[in-house]
């Protein structure tokens, strides 16, 4: 299907089902009801395996939206004023938003504009969970694109001033091809690249850009810039299940960074309606490990009350219920340490593009 197609078929679902939300309130009032929505409850209790997908989903557990009480009434209200603004200006117009965008213009909505930002944003996910769409669908944008790839990758990009042709190595300078909010525009022409590694921290990826490991190892380097965003995610999914290329993760030795790998890998506990769109079930993890710390001896900071706390809640985390994942927790909470990726520079500047990264690849079968 060519890309005009696809565009028209994701503005027909998201006419049709946002006008279905719209219509269904509305027979709410015809009938006398109460206007209610019932969804999912969003929380790391309510998501389960799905085993046809491999990546974890909401389970059945909801909760109602409901006008029978005040803050229920103005949230509908706000849905209402949401809907109506994407169905004229963004699909009926063919426009879009940013996020930040859509908060400003509610101050036009009288009482039903947003108090705050996150507010909008998490009526926007609402959306999202019951219609079964992206926020895509409706031509809302993040602030920012998504981040940044390095290797040998041909690609074809979508852009308003026609189709651009783009190697990401030969066409781009060493901060790499910058990962655009829809990667739906993207077409893979070629590739030479063995495995993808998707890396935490901006240090390391420019060290392995320096250090010249994609050309070494025939890889595609992505930055993730921390908790990755949608399109990095969805990025990484694409190249690995289209193009068939083996993806690891590789982050800080902390309980934050792993939670940024299980985003990748599983699926994030706030965005659960979006796993199977997003995540990589077959993304494995490299490092830093807790085991790394030890056996390397790395540079380390102590762990903080709230580190602490992160591992034991991730010991009953659903998504890290496995032999390893627990070893290796149980490891971090003995020693009481982290470690940064950029601590293997204690060893040498070459030393993890030498030494760390080709041997614990080669221990995964990945090289």
């Amino acid at each position: 299907m060519a890309k005009n197609e696809h565009r028209k078929e994701h503005d027909r679902l998201a006419e049709q089902r946002l006008t279905g939300l719209a219509s269904e309130l509305y027979s709410h009032f015809v009938d006398g009801k109460i206007p209610y929505v019932n969804m999912p409850s969003r929380t790391k209790n309510n998501i389960e395996f799905n085993e046809n997908s491999d990546v974890w989903v909401y389970g059945g557990r909801e909760s109602e939206r409901s006008a029978k009480t005040v803050k229920g009434a103005f949230q509908l209200l706000k849905t209402s004023h949401v809907l109506d603004f994407l169905l004229k200006n963004h699909i009926g117009n063919n426009r879009g938003s940013t996020l930040r965008e859509l908060y400003y213009i509610s101050e036009n909505w009288d009482i039903a504009k947003f108090k705050e930002q996150p507010e909008s944003d998490r009526l926007v996910e609402d959306l999202e969970i019951i219609s079964s769409l992206q926020r895509e669908y409706f031509h809302m944008r993040p602030e920012e694109d998504g981040a940044t790839l390095f290797g040998p990758l041909q690609l074809r990009e979508e852009t308003k001033r026609g189709d651009r042709d783009i190697h990401c190595q030969e066409d781009v300078g060493e901060s790499g091809y910058q990962i655009p909010f829809n990667v739906e525009n993207i077409d893979f022409i070629d590739h030479d690249a063995k495995f993808i590694i998707a890396i935490e921290t901006g240090g390391m990826y420019a060290r392995l850009i320096e250090n010249g490991f994609d050309e070494l190892n025939d890889a595609i380097l992505v930055h993730l810039k921390g908790q990755p965003a949608r399109s990095t995610r969805r990025m990484i999914k694409r190249m690995n299940e289209e193009l068939g290329i083996p993806v690891v993760v590789f982050t800080d030795g902390d309980p934050w960074s792993y939670r940024i790998y299980a985003s990748v890998a599983y699926g994030a506990i706030k965005s659960a309606h979006l796993s199977e769109f997003m995540a990589t079930p077959a993304a494995k993890f490299v490092g830093v490990q807790p085991s790394d710390i030890v056996e390397y001896e790395l540079s380390t900071d102590k762990l903080t009350d709230k580190d602490v706390d992160a591992l034991r809640s991730e010991l009953t985390d659903p998504r890290f219920e496995t032999d390893y994942w627990k070893e290796q927790i149980n490891l971090q909470l003995d020693i009481g340490k982290k470690a940064e990726q950029q601590a293997f520079a204690g060893k040498g500047l070459d030393f993890v593009t030498k030494t760390y990264l080709p041997d614990r690849l080669s221990d995964m079968g990945i090289i």
